[in-house]
């Protein structure tokens, strides 16, 4: 009577690991494919005397696509679709060294063929007309001032990512995505709110555009680091003496 074998601990945690990944690298690139796809539909909108997406489609396409791929894959990842998240996660002793760097590189590869399908399936005069929605500063931003705005909303949809895994056991997708969309309402006009490297990273890898390229790297990267490093400040339970 032949045994049945079972998987062993390592055959259990290379598959899961996988799934992590798989999960991470799906998740940002529909992250990315909506939140680039949004600004780049624009210029054939335009062209055909439609009404534009602007800004708040743009900021609804980004916070929608990342609360329901947080709600999709939050189960599995932790979904963190963001190097940002990640950085966050890792600084605060909630992932080790090789899941930061697994996450990071499948968060940028999934960017990466995000904007290589905008590239495939919209109108060229469309995407190249709006630069593949690859960030970009305002004339009158500086580089530090596009970092401290990209900062400082990347931190504040860090807190509330870290804070709902913190009181609720799980990141609220829809509630970080609600955060996401005001984030982008104030920040897109002036510094094309990525507030996430692999969301500036895929387009402008595509477009080889790199002018700025650092502010959508420091900015969100700090933020993320604060925005977890405060959530873990506040504890993980809600205080006995409130209210």
């Amino acid at each position: 009577m032949t045994k049945i074998r079972r998987p062993s601990t390592i055959d259990c945690a290379v598959r899961r690991t996988a799934q992590q990944l798989a999960a991470e690298f799906v998740g940002t690139f529909l992250v990315v494919f909506f939140a680039a796809g949004a600004p780049s539909i624009d210029p054939w909108l335009k062209a055909a005397g439609q009404p534009l997406l602007g800004t708040i489609g743009a900021a609804l396409a980004y916070g929608l696509a990342v609360a329901a791929a947080i709600e999709i894959f939050g189960p599995v990842s932790g979904g963190h679709l963001n190097p940002a998240i990640s950085l966050g996660a890792w600084a605060t002793r909630r992932i080790g060294s090789w899941r930061l760097l697994g996450y990071t590189l499948v968060q940028l590869l999934g960017a990466i063929v995000a904007a290589h399908m905008l590239e495939a399936v919209l109108p060229e005069s469309s995407w190249q007309a709006a630069g593949l929605g690859t960030p970009a500063l305002a004339s009158s931003i500086t580089r530090g001032q596009g970092m401290l705005i990209e900062a400082v909303l990347t931190f504040a949809v860090a807190l509330v990512f870290f804070r709902t895994a913190a009181v609720a056991g799980k990141p609220s997708g829809w509630a970080t995505g609600a955060m996401l969309a005001a984030a982008v309402l104030v920040a897109r006009p002036v510094t094309g709110a990525a507030l996430n490297p692999a969301r500036a990273f895929g387009p402008a890898l595509v477009m080889s555009h790199w002018a700025n390229h650092g502010v959508w790297w420091v900015g969100p990267l700090a933020g993320g680091v604060a925005g977890a490093w405060f959530s873990a400040v506040l504890g993980s339970r809600p205080s006995s003496t409130a209210g």
